[in-house]
């Protein structure tokens, strides 16, 4: 009688990038015969899915890991791999301080996960691939969708090497895939019915550039990434297009034209920011001014002023004073984000960063994150009052996870909708919302109409 595929099951943490790596990883091992665990606890595989860019992150997951230690003693056939960011970063170090784990796979590796697996059953256990290598797309293109949004990753890999950031480290250099290796990746997406098409990249606004100057064909006023923007919102049935993340310094006249004219491409921009002081902008080796971050946003508010803007920032990093802090406070007051990611610097090995010395007092650094969410809380419900009365297009998601008698969806400003359904209603419909009432972080209405699409 033949054996039961074995039963596998991700854990991911981190970004979305590791969520769609997640899901690629998924349907990979479902076409080499694994089938989907029901639960962890479950599962004959255990992979964990790992984060490196913040010390919390790494925590974290080398917690859950080191948990699996007891299972394993009791199911010594249990196969635990660490996979990712972490994996790439730490490498053969994990297995010191968790040898209960069977396998560590490298960002740049992960396409070779089924063979891995297989060797682990083999009994080649304690096996790391971590390093340089190119990543095989065509290996992970597969999608498991749950819902009217679809992931799809158009690069990999950060030339732009932030003096705090890790992910050039543990993701490699930029390697962009064809346009119309992702044009037809979006085709079969939307055959499957995906209305809304999220192209990820760790540093996407740079999408394509890397090939283009090995090929001598780049120049300053080119944007591929602008061409990639129409070749997937010319694709039959695409009703909605949204990106991240970008870095400002490629966010130039052909790319605003580009992204303030596609019909499809929605009005909210996440870029992150991450300082408003020059003096720590270049400690950070951003590679732009408080001023040039201002002249990008005004660019798209100027051809698009319902464009709503999100951002990313950094309090407490090397040197930070309080003035440098209030620089930052004033030019996010400026702004008018309608959702920032806060956070407190951590030095991160191998970065120049951490030769700097984490020298802003861990009080300072609670005290300056808590300022400027209380100022975002204040800000975003200001800015959400005035789409009271007025009319939203949404994309419905399906039952509110906080009250499933109504329904949730986003708005092309990537506002959250919640709103009563009607009859006949159905995930991935684009309806319009009367507002009625808003709070900071989501919009109340009632359905008037089924938008054509």
């Amino acid at each position: 009688m033949q054996d039961p595929p074995l039963r596998f099951h991700i854990r991911t943490y981190g970004c979305q990038m590791n969520e769609r790596d997640s899901e690629a990883l998924s349907c990979l091992l479902e076409r080499e015969g694994y089938v989907p665990a029901a639960s962890e606890d479950e599962a004959d595989i255990l992979l964990f899915n790992t984060c490196s860019v913040r010390d919390q992150a790494e925590r974290k997951a080398v917690g859950k890991v080191g948990l699996m230690r007891k299972r394993k003693r009791a199911e010594p056939d249990l196969i635990v791999g660490v996979i990712g960011c972490m994996a790439e970063n730490q490498g053969a170090a994990l297995l010191e301080r968790l040898p209960h784990v069977d396998l560590v796979v490298g960002t740049r590796q992960i396409h070779r996960l089924p063979a891995m697996i297989a060797g682990v059953l083999a009994g080649r256990r304690g096996v790391v691939r971590i390093g340089t290598g190119e990543i095989d797309f065509t290996r992970l293109a597969g999608h498991r969708r749950s819902g009217p949004s679809a992931y799809v990753a158009v690069m990999r890999g950060c030339n732009q090497f932030c003096s705090y950031c890790i992910v050039p480290h543990v993701r490699g250099r930029e390697q962009s895939r064809p346009i119309d290796e992702v044009v037809e990746e979006v085709r079969g997406l939307v055959g499957q019915g995906a209305k809304e098409i999220v192209l990820l990249g760790q540093n996407i606004t740079a999408y394509g550039i890397a090939e283009a100057r090995r090929a001598g064909l780049y120049t300053p006023q080119a944007s591929p990434f602008a061409d990639l923007l129409r070749a997937v919102s010319a694709v039959p049935g695409v009703e909605r297009v949204r990106f991240t993340s970008p870095h400002p310094g490629f966010m130039n006249k052909a790319f605003v034209e580009a992204v303030t004219s596609l019909p499809n491409v929605c009005e909210a921009f996440h870029i992150p920011l991450q300082s408003g002081s020059d003096r720590i902008l270049r400690l950070m080796r951003r590679g732009y001014s408080a001023a040039e971050y201002r002249s990008v946003v005004a660019a798209i508010r100027a051809r698009c002023p319902q464009a709503a803007f999100s951002t990313d920032v950094i309090v407490g990093f090397p040197t930070e004073t309080a003035a440098d802090f209030a620089a930052t406070r004033e030019l996010m007051a400026e702004i008018g984000f309608d959702m920032a990611y806060v956070f407190k610097y951590s030095p991160r090995p191998g970065t120049e960063a951490a030769a700097m010395g984490d020298d802003v007092p861990e009080p300072a650094k609670l005290e300056r994150n808590k300022i400027l969410l209380e100022d975002l809380e204040v800000r975003v419900r200001e800015r959400n009052r005035r789409y009271v009365g007025k009319v939203c297009e949404v994309l419905a998601e399906g039952p509110s996870k906080r009250n499933p008698a109504r329904w949730s969806g986003r708005s092309r400003t990537n506002k959250v909708c919640i709103f009563e359904p009607v009859r006949g209603l159905a995930v991935g419909d684009l309806v319009e919302v009367r507002v009625e009432w808003v709070t900071a972080h989501s919009l109340f209405g009632r359905i008037l109409a089924t938008c054509p699409g």
